[in-house]
């Protein structure tokens, strides 16, 4: 039932920066393990991060891993992509998700709406 509203995506130039937000309503954050995903045209949705639900253990996919961090501020109910040295293979929809607890990884079950990311070269 939490609804999870995106900001900060835009146009980028290769290796600057951006950094993503995601606040929820209708719950409360800490009760969710939290994550980002992200979609280019024609491919499928891929992960991108995962935070615990206290916020002390992350995980990175490869292609992210060193140039991203997702953090959480539960006091705010707010989730965070910061996204350094951007690429343009990193254009894509990001979006982020909600995980309930004893729910998979990979099966989360809230999502937001999304947020545009455009690197250009």
């Amino acid at each position: 039932q939490v609804q999870l509203g995106e900001s900060g995506g835009g146009l980028v130039q290769a290796g600057g920066s951006l950094r993503l937000s995601c606040a929820a309503s209708g719950g409360t954050l800490s009760s969710y393990a939290m994550g980002w995903f992200r979609q280019a045209p024609g491919k499928e949705r891929e992960f991108v991060a995962t935070i615990t639900r206290s916020g002390i253990n992350t995980n990175y996919a490869d292609s992210v891993k060193g140039r991203f961090t997702i953090s959480r501020n539960n006091a705010k109910n707010t989730v965070y992509l910061q996204m350094n040295s951007l690429k343009p293979e990193d254009t894509a929809v990001y979006y982020c998700a909600g995980i309930r607890l004893g729910s998979s990884w990979s099966r989360p079950d809230y999502w937001g709406q999304g947020t545009q990311v455009t690197v250009s070269s």
